[in-house]
């Protein structure tokens, strides 16, 4: 475990049918969930107990600008299902912080096209590493293949909750 990750001992949404042999239809959901809650709150605890100090909004938001960069504020809303005054008041306090710079766009002067900064950029890269420690962490004593097995698992439950009932 990173020095900086603390074990959680949060017990939030950690159910007994999420144990290996819970005969519970629901104990696949339920697992995957309880997985990535304790992800989410490794990967921000480690942010937050740094000198980043970044909410789970706020990191969401340099990641998509990370990925999107030029993209204004109307795209994140659409893109994250957010309503415009969160996504509004994120954008602002990430502004203030120096971590995201806005420019007018060339052919609307209404629109903000909105990249990080070089902050934002480091900040952005330390979550990416964090990511990646918690996910070799989360695959640790797996071969190859059995990791393209879970995987693949994983990607059928996600194409069986696209296509519905």
């Amino acid at each position: 475990m990173s020095p900086i990750i603390h074990e959680s001992n949060d017990n939030v949404n950690h159910s007994g049918a999420a144990r290996p042999g819970a005969a519970r239809q629901d104990a696949v959901l339920e697992l995957i969930h309880s997985i990535m809650h304790q992800y989410r709150s490794q990967q921000f605890q480690a942010l937050r107990d740094g000198q980043h100090e970044l909410t789970h909004m706020e990191a969401k938001v340099l990641a998509f600008f990370g990925h999107h960069p030029g993209s204004t504020q109307s795209e994140l809303a659409r893109h994250s299902g957010r309503d415009k005054a969160q996504v509004a008041r994120l954008i602002t306090g990430l502004r203030e912080r120096g971590l995201l710079h806005g420019e007018a766009d060339a052919a609307d002067r209404r629109n903000t096209r909105l990249s990080l900064t070089d902050a934002g950029r480091a900040i952005q890269q330390a979550a990416q590493a964090e990511a990646g420690k918690l996910n070799a962490q989360a695959v640790r004593g797996m071969n190859g293949e059995q990791q393209e097995m879970l995987l693949g698992l994983l990607l059928q439950v996600k194409d069986n909750l696209n296509r519905g009932g």
